[in-house]
């Protein structure tokens, strides 16, 4: 039993673990994780981790899983449950030990959530569980629940079984219908390593891949399996006839190349039932989802904002920073923006001189940028690309409640259109989140003009649409923030504003559409009048340009740092408030004016240039003096 927790715990990595998943503070305060069955065939858990392999997973199996030890369903002091290939527990019983474990734990740590990790037949058991005590904080993650195995296309395959004569061929059957082999050639072509690496790399895993299923057929009998696809069978029955009582927090992750179980379809329809759910989709994983090279729970269960430490989710207190992969992945696959916008990052020092480059802003914080929103935000992310690519700084964005919650059906865009900015440490704007932001001494970004200058109307780009009193700044003062105003431009290189607010007021479908959408939202600012108000939300119909390019200024950080007495007045930390106002003002105005200058502001000078001296080569730009 040592040995298997020991293994358990280094396929797991550190993705589970203090540093990692949960974070380095007291048990009292950290959320309990519960990782049930994985599949129908082998009933084990494994967490897809940085530079964990099939190959790797199927050379720990043939120890850790498929040789029987001969004991009872058991849960390791990880809580990852191992029903051994002999054994022939009912479903109900398996249910029963679950719950006994999460009162357990729950009655040790009652104010921490547990989460409860289920794949396939998992599913069934996680929502079953979930169901016999709705009364204890849980939090599921459902990755191709068989709830829909009603509609799987095993259930041709149950006859078919019963008069198979040859055992050994059914393991292979199996594996292809999970499409692992094919997931595995995918993988290492997709790597892009030379020919003798991808051979050999393919060869190596090939290889180990045809061991594992060779052992696989000494134990998986048809009988075995027969009685598998039974319990399968039965944990969808349960647990679909108790879905309405179902209350747990749910992150329903379907497989788009799921080739066992409807697995898009029947996220759907759990999303429809139960009422705190939310679905993220992968279109090109199948059914063993985990295995997934390319997949990583943590950074799923980050992006959907499904990570907490105590009843409700605090997304200034919760976040994580990103791992060196998630920063990896989400820089290289923004890469395009670099291509698009070309950025010309300007920053200043304190004695005012303007630099290329980065090296005007302080590595640390706590720092507060103010800016003016260009259409849609379209500034925001080449910014925070180039920070953490410059600076390996994580800006921590101040955003409109529309990211974190959808408060019903509607029109409103799907909530994993902003998990990047979730994983990124966003936070929905308050009061209270940019105090704790200040006090982690984060760097902060901040757009106090926020939907009205997001979704402005036509001949007002780069226009300031700020609220009359000041609302961050003796905040900022109490915590010594620097306050550094910025200017972006850029958006009129990019687009055209075609239809704006007014124009789709003048039109009764599109009037009724901006409407419907506004309700769907938190409202914001409501006790204010005028143009600052709480903004109806709306979508603007924009022609694309021939690519421009982004400028960026940076302006003299602001210092409050020993101030906060002196800004305690309200007047005086109005007069701030101005300068900042001010300061925004003549960055963009510089930006606008110096960008006429420079010849690669049109996207073809600009691929000429790197044509010539290499695709990586930073394009120059206008004269600073």
């Amino acid at each position: 039993m040592l040995n298997l927790k020991l293994k358990l715990k280094l396929k797991l990595k550190h993705k589970l673990t203090a540093t990692r998943f949960i974070p380095p503070l007291s048990s009292s305060a950290r959320p309990s994780l519960l990782l049930s069955t994985k599949n129908i065939a082998t009933t084990n858990v494994v967490v897809d981790v940085e530079g964990f392999r099939l190959r790797d997973y199927f050379q720990q199996s043939r120890d850790l899983l498929i040789k029987s030890d001969g004991g009872p369903p058991r849960i390791f002091d990880i809580w990852c449950l191992h029903i051994p290939t002999t054994d022939r527990t009912p479903f109900t019983d398996l249910v029963k030990l679950v719950e006994k474990t999460v009162r357990s734990e729950n009655c040790r740590f009652p104010n921490r959530p547990i989460y409860i990790v289920g794949e396939s037949f998992g599913g069934c058991l996680a929502l079953a569980v979930a169901a016999r005590i709705p009364h204890i904080d849980l939090v599921l993650i459902l990755a191709n629940s068989a709830t829909s195995f009603s509609k799987s296309q095993l259930q041709p395959l149950l006859p078919i079984l019963k008069i198979m004569p040859d055992y050994s061929v059914l393991p292979y059957v199996m594996s292809l219908m999970t499409g692992v082999p094919s997931r595995m050639v995918m993988s290492t072509a997709q790597k892009g390593l030379p020919s003798p690496e991808t051979v050999t790399d393919l060869s190596e895993a090939v290889t180990a891949l045809f061991s594992y299923l060779s052992d696989l057929a000494d134990v998986l009998t048809v009988e075995m399996v027969l009685w598998k696809l039974k319990m399968v069978e039965s944990a969808c029955a349960y647990s679909n006839s108790c879905l309405h009582s179902v209350s747990a927090q749910t992150l329903v992750l379907s497989s788009g190349n799921d080739q066992l179980l409807p697995s898009v379809q029947e996220g759907e329809r759990l999303r429809k039932i139960l009422p705190n759910c939310q679905i993220r989709t992968f279109s090109d994983c199948g059914h063993a989802l985990f295995l997934e090279e390319d997949f990583d729970l943590v950074t799923v269960i980050k992006g959907a904002g499904f990570y907490r430490r105590a009843k409700h989710t605090d997304y200034a207190s919760d976040f994580l920073p990103p791992s060196p992969r998630e920063i990896k992945d989400i820089v290289d696959s923004a890469r395009w923006l670099d291509v698009a916008t070309s950025p010309v990052m300007l920053s200043t020092l304190e004695d005012g001189k303007i630099v290329r480059g980065l090296s005007g802003i302080p590595s640390q914080g706590p720092v507060l940028f103010v800016g003016c929103h260009n259409m849609l935000g379209f500034e925001v992310a080449p910014m925070i690309r180039r920070f953490i690519l410059e600076q390996n700084i994580i800006i921590r964005g101040v955003a409109h409640p529309m990211l974190f919650n959808k408060y019903r059906e509607g029109q409103m865009p799907d909530l994993a259109t902003y998990d990047v900015a979730r994983v990124l440490g966003a936070v929905p704007v308050s009061a209270s989140n940019l105090y704790k932001l200040f006090s982690m001494k984060s760097h902060v970004l901040l757009y106090p003009g926020g939907v009205r200058e997001a979704l402005h109307r036509k001949g007002e780009e780069y226009k300031l649409f700020w609220p009359e009193q000041s609302e961050f700044v003796r905040m900022a003062a109490r915590f010594g923030t620097t306050i550094i105003p910025f200017g972006a431009v850029g958006e009129d290189d990019f687009t055209q504003l075609v239809v704006d607010y007014d124009d789709q007021m003048k039109i009764p479908f599109m009037k009724d559409y901006v409407k419907e959408i506004t309700q769907e939202s938190m409202k914001l600012r409501s006790e204010m009048e005028g143009e600052i108000a709480n903004q109806d939300l709306h979508l603007p119909i924009l022609l694309p340009k021939v690519p421009g390019r982004y400028y960026y200024l940076f302006g003299k950080p602001i210092m409050t740092k020993g101030r906060r007495e002196e800004l305690r007045n309200k007047e005086r930390a109005h007069q701030v408030y101005k300068e900042v106002k001010r300061e925004v003002e003549k960055c963009l105005c510089y930006c606008k004016t110096k960008r006429e200058g420079d010849p690669y502001r049109n996207i073809i000078p600009r691929f000429m240039y790197q044509a010539t001296h290499g695709p990586e080569s930073q394009v120059p730009t206008f004269d600073l003096h």
